[in-house]
């Protein structure tokens, strides 16, 4: 019998000659042998040790044999354990019967040859070892698919390296070691001293990343993890590839070995999807701002201000703009939205600027401009050229204005009188409803004057007008505009679904 063979077998019996022989088969068999007197005996060394199998004898001086194995069954921490019943004399077939419905998995009957009750033995341990080797297989595969699917689900570079390495842990109860680079050339480092350990992440040295193949071999010896030389590399070609280390003595079998390999396979996969998603969230955040205004005028009398915050929720770019237009000695100021997230939106967002600025060059009262901007829409996007816009065409000299309004959160004005929002209303664009005509205002000296698109406004489970509410009593008229700005998108445009466009201009004279 090989060592892999040999059990740890427990030998229950108050016949001390009965207990010698069937302990003496057992240890020439090969197997390990420990010997105990009675069923309170037995259970004890059951709590304190770990045993393989347990030859119990019916008759016992404090508890029948059907007893213990019923309590050995009962037992989570033993219920696996294979109990072989022997009976010192022949019994009636109804004790046979009863010994295996209270827990018994195999009923001897003296006298027993050695041959029989080794090979009892045997039976009772092969079943018991494959039954072992099942749940041990099931309970790792299902901890895997937890990890994989907390992986799958890891939304930044710091989320997947927790959980690839908490995942590693679980699964081969071991201390790992996670290191996983982004697209920025960094590396981040995730590591979780044993299975339920809270992981703990750090930044990585950039030199790290030498440490890893682009090939999938094994590194040994790794500088970011000295005296833990396991290391699992995964990855495509064109890409640094990830890596996975652990405690050697974790990784002994091939099924070890496979476990390890798909937890890198699905951490490299998770942080090909990270680094691709960060890739297109940067072309799209890119393009996005090529379609708005790259300076804006510099007009003493009529500072301002403007920022654009993209959705944190998704990459796809949005149809969110702002416009300031020179029109002789006056301003043309536009905020606007395309309704939707798409490259469609963004799209017709830059024809709606573009159109808007053409249409400005002839025609400058905003309400024509909108009618114009709504035929436009209507023949060219029917379907998908739905827009809110809001236009403002200011005279700096004397702070008059016309104001026009299609759909759109309408200018909220801070001066001497308090916070309000302007009385100005008018449809969406793109529907071809009759619009009215522009309202005019006079901002007076110090009149701050704020635009923005709803995606600032509009909170989940909430009206957009309980948001305006909350915005306009958080302006204040004498903040400087950029941290007037900086804090309201602090405050309001944190983990927003939308995009946000927000400009801000006061009257100095």
């Amino acid at each position: 019998m090989t060592a892999a063979d040999a059990a740890r077998i427990l030998v229950v019996d108050d016949t001390e000659a009965s207990r010698y022989i069937r302990a003496s088969w057992l240890r020439r068999g090969g197997h390990a042998v420990t010997e105990a007197v009675t069923g309170g005996e037995a259970l004890a060394l059951l709590a304190e040790r770990e045993f393989d199998l347990v030859v119990l004898d019916v008759d016992l001086p404090d508890m029948s044999g059907f007893d213990v194995a019923e309590r050995i069954k009962s037992e989570p921490r033993t219920a696996a354990v294979p109990v072989v019943h022997v009976s010192a004399a022949f019994r009636q077939a109804e004790d046979r019967i009863t010994g295996l419905n209270r827990g018994a998995d195999a009923y001897l009957t003296e006298p027993v040859e050695p041959g029989e009750l080794l090979a009892t033995v045997e039976a009772a341990l092969r079943y018991y070892r494959a039954r072992a080797l099942a749940e041990r297989l099931a309970d790792r595969l299902a901890k895997l698919t937890t990890a994989t699917l907390r992986i799958n689900a890891a939304t930044t570079f710091d989320d997947l390296v927790s959980a690839a390495a908490a995942g590693t842990a679980t699964v081969l109860d071991t201390e790992a070691t996670v290191l996983v680079t982004t697209p920025t050339g960094t590396s981040r480092l995730g590591t979780v001293t044993g299975a339920g350990a809270t992981p703990t992440v750090r930044r990585g040295d950039p030199a790290l990343l030498d440490a890893l193949p682009p090939d999938g071999t094994t590194v040994l010896d790794p500088p970011w993890r000295p005296g833990v030389p396991v290391v699992v590399a995964g990855g495509s070609p064109r890409r640094t590839p990830i890596g996975i280390a652990v405690d050697p003595a974790a990784v002994v079998t091939d099924e070890d070995r496979n476990l390890l390999l798909q937890l890198a396979q699905a951490t490299a996969l998770a942080a090909e999807g990270l680094r691709a998603y960060a890739e297109e969230h940067t072309l799209a955040l890119t393009l996005q701002r090529s379609l708005l205004p790259r300076r804006l005028p510099a007009i003493p009398s009529l500072p301002m201000t403007a920022r654009y915050a993209p959705a944190s929720a998704h990459a796809e770019i949005g149809g969110d703009f702002y416009e300031v237009t020179a029109l002789g000695d006056r301003l043309l100021i536009a905020i606007g939205d395309v309704c939707g997230h798409s490259l469609a939106a963004a799209t017709i967002m830059g024809e709606v600027r573009h159109a808007l600025r053409a249409y400005a060059v002839e025609e400058h009262d905003p309400a024509t401009i909108l009618r114009k901007l709504d035929a436009m829409l209507q023949r060219f996007h029917s379907t998908k050229g739905l827009t809110t816009m809001c236009l403002l065409l200011v005279d700096p000299a004397d702070g008059t204005a016309l104001v026009a309004n299609a759909g759109h959160v309408p200018p909220l004005v801070v001066d001497d009188e308090g916070a309000r929002y302007l009385a100005v209303r008018g449809p969406i664009l793109g529907i071809g409803l009759p619009r009215p005509p522009a309202t005019p205002v006079t901002l007076a000296p110090g009149a701050l004057v704020l635009l923005t698109t709803d995606g600032l406004v509009e909170h989940s489970g909430a009206d957009l007008d309980d948001g305006m509410d909350l915005l306009l009593a958080a302006v204040s008229r004498d903040e400087d505009m950029d941290l007037l700005c900086d804090r309201l998108l602090e405050t309001f445009g944190r983990d927003k679904k939308d995009d946000i466009a927000l400009l801000v201009f006061r009257r100095t004279s």
